[in-house]
């Protein structure tokens, strides 16, 4: 009994599902008091219905406080995020969040530059929410059939930029060439970053060449999500330059750029 109760305080509705690309899927999770308390850079934790054991980690992509509702955007890459994707409107979730430490929220007039790589375009969108008009959003994808999101970030009022690497929609090339080009013209007071461990070294090596504040947010396997296993350990080093191993989950999975050890 005492199991069944606890199951159903991790049970939330799904109120929409969406295909936005071949893999790629949006869902919207009713969760008044969830979404409340969540802020961006935070991740959920899901279990897909079936014989699984271990939680997938989507990061937050909308929250919706007025509606008490969270937004995920994940992509299929195996037997467990394929189950989600399978879930319908009125369907059931069993979920652990808001977990995770998320990024440092300045306030609404600073000029800030957001960079998503693939799948790590998601949890930019309520940053752009939250800027506007004084943010620049830089998304690059591997071809057009991957661009997901653009029309999203426009009505946030961001300024976007889309790249790709053949060049099949957007600027052709990397996202650290036109971040460059916008760190000189704009000088922000942040620089905001999630995707790819190469691109998020380029990015913090710029970054930290300009003087400029950066965090982003790791991508890393996850067991517990909640800092109680040790997969997701990422190699840090402090202020006194001593390195030190921690939870992508828990200490993160947003870190300042120059704590990590690349």
């Amino acid at each position: 009994m005492i199991h069944d109760q606890y199951t159903e305080r991790l049970s939330f509705p799904v109120r929409s599902m969406t295909q936005l690309t071949e893999t790629v899927w949006s869902m919207v999770i009713e969760c008044p008091e969830i979404a409340e308390r969540a802020v961006p850079g935070q991740f959920v934790h899901l279990l897909p219905e079936g014989d699984f054991t271990l939680r997938r980690p989507i990061s937050i992509c909308e929250i919706d406080r007025q509606e008490g509702a969270l937004r995920i955007v994940f992509e299929v890459r195996g037997k467990g995020t394929d189950a989600l994707a399978k879930l319908k409107c009125g369907d059931r979730v069993n979920m652990l969040a808001p977990l995770g430490h998320g990024f440092t929220m300045l306030s609404k007039e600073s000029c800030v530059i957001l960079v998503g790589g693939g799948i790590g375009t998601p949890p930019m969108l309520p940053l752009a929410a939250h800027y506007g008009e004084n943010a620049v959003m830089i998304s690059g994808f591997r071809s057009e059939k991957q661009v997901i999101l653009q029309a999203d970030f426009t009505e946030t009022g961001a300024e976007t930029i889309l790249c790709t690497d053949d060049g099949s929609a957007g600027v052709q090339g990397l996202v650290t060439v036109p971040l460059a080009a916008e760190i000189t013209t704009k000088k922000p007071d942040m620089i905001c970053a999630c995707g790819p461990m190469p691109m998020l070294r380029g990015v913090a090596a710029l970054a930290k060449k300009h003087g400029i504040p950066c965090e982003v947010s790791l991508e890393e396997r996850m067991g517990c999500g909640i800092g109680a296993c040790l997969v997701c350990a990422c190699q840090t080093v402090d202020q006194n330059g001593d390195t030190q191993f921690l939870h992508v989950c828990k200490n993160g999975p947003v870190f300042n750029a120059e704590e990590v050890v690349w």
